[in-house]
């Protein structure tokens, strides 16, 4: 299959209420694992992609590294390979573009891009978000690979209060509109847990909805009634991994 029809089939498995689970990985070993467990595709996590080469998150990890790690992991797996790409690694919607091709160039079918401004404060204006998303599905276009853009909105990330939730949901809708419009394939919404606000986004967005696990979320199995599309780990995975790792330690030296 070659990537063109990897991009569309990728598409295809986002279905509200049948969500995409992704179980978030770092590197060729966890696509091939996962792979072999009977994954649909493979997701990596830029948390845990830079935490496993000594790196803390926030594009800290070098784009010129990021790029092996990516063409590895696609070369790897027969499978779907989408990239959590931060903020494109650049400002300008021509940089991140640019940025963006060398991402396909090494074989990948799909992406996060998020709308916090890394290494500053906030969130990109709704109307320069949407210059970037559409430079990236321009320069996607003239490759002929239909990228799956999933547009990460930070709103409820930043607002670490969820009682306050609510009170963004109505700039998550707008953003999500105006990102479909602009070329975006998917709305992620991280750090959004409640049932309800989750069930009204998806009610409300024209784009699959992409929800992120933790111990406050839904069930997968709700998460499917509630309309959910996809559904990711981000770091916990690793996380997950590293502890084994720290166990597996404890128990050769006798202390577990």
């Amino acid at each position: 299959m070659n990537q063109a029809a990897k991009a569309r089939t990728f598409t295809e498995l986002h279905n509200p209420g049948q969500p995409l689970a992704l179980y978030n990985i770092w590197d060729a070993g966890g696509a091939a694992a996962i792979a072999k467990a009977g994954a649909k595709a493979i997701a990596t996590a830029s948390w845990a992609v830079a935490a496993a080469h000594g790196y803390a998150d926030g594009e800290q990890i070098p784009l010129a590294l990021v790029l092996p790690i990516v063409t590895r992991i696609t070369e790897t797996t027969t499978l779907p390979v989408t990239v959590d790409f931060e903020s494109g690694y650049a400002a300008a919607p021509a940089a991140v573009a640019a940025n963006v091709k060398q991402v396909l160039e090494a074989g990948a079918v799909g992406i996060n891009f998020e709308d916090q401004i890394v290494g500053g404060s906030g969130l990109y204006a709704t109307a320069a978000q949407c210059d970037r998303l559409r430079a990236i599905r321009e320069t996607a276009q003239a490759q002929g690979i239909p990228l799956f853009i999933n547009a990460r909105t930070d709103l409820f990330l930043k607002q670490s209060d969820s009682n306050k939730h609510a009170e963004l949901m109505e700039e998550a809708k707008a953003r999500a509109a105006a990102y479909a419009e602009a070329g975006a394939s998917g709305l992620f919404a991280p750090g959004l847990a409640d049932a309800e606000l989750i069930g009204e986004l998806c009610e409300a967005v024209k784009l699959p909805v992409n929800i992120m696990m933790n111990e406050n979320v839904p069930s997968p199995t709700e998460l499917a009634t509630l309309g959910v599309a996809r559904i990711s780990c981000g770091p916990g995975p690793y996380r997950i991994a590293m502890a084994g790792l720290a166990q597996g330690w404890r128990q050769l030296n006798g202390e577990a």
